[in-house]
């Protein structure tokens, strides 16, 4: 949260500003320098306003704050740097969302692994009319990840990222497991 700092002084010093009459009062100074403290850090917040818009640079509760303005797929319990990388991209995940790659990338931003999906359609070209319908006649989606310690947190977090980010249309299963361990040289 922002709030007071010690010895932050104002950019712009209320005392400066007064009327001449009151240049040399000590009195006018010093209440005018008791309000210079407590405008300060709102002056440091304007100041540096661009900086709190960009994911890299804001603080992390101004972050948090920024992921539910832009509609970020975070739950608050993510890693810094996974928060910060969701914020970033939330603009193109709107964009591509309901593709393969969109799911793809909401999934990956959110548990930090590429996720296995297979799905019922296709696309394909033909020079000649009725051709074979590419795909399969019952749409399906399935989504599959596996991390190194999976809980049942894990597997609702999934399917309610699916839910959000796959074609309305699409009924889908997922399921989170074991990720194969590799022995150490």
């Amino acid at each position: 949260m922002r709030g007071s700092v010690d010895g932050l002084g104002s950019s712009v010093p209320i005392g400066a500003m007064l009327p001449a009459v009151f240049a040399d009062d000590d009195l006018a100074q010093r209440f005018v320098g008791g309000l210079d403290e407590v405008i300060a850090p709102i002056l440091n917040v304007l100041d540096c306003l661009p900086a709190y818009f960009d994911p890299a640079l804001a603080p992390v509760d101004f972050t948090r704050w920024l992921a539910s303005w832009v509609g970020a797929e975070t739950d608050g319990t993510e890693p810094e740097p996974r928060l910060r990388a969701a914020v970033a991209a939330a603009a193109y995940l709107h964009r591509v969302r309901g593709t393969r790659r969109g799911l793809s990338e909401t999934v990956r931003l959110a548990f930090g692994v590429d996720p296995e999906i297979s799905e019922s359609g296709g696309a394909e070209w033909s020079a000649r009319p009725l051709g074979p319908v590419p795909g399969e006649p019952r749409p399906h989606l399935h989504v599959t990840i596996r991390l190194p310690d999976p809980g049942p947190a894990d597997e609702h977090r999934l399917d309610t990222l699916v839910a959000a980010a796959r074609p309305a249309h699409m009924p889908y299963t997922v399921k989170v497991t074991a990720a194969e361990r590799t022995p150490e040289r």
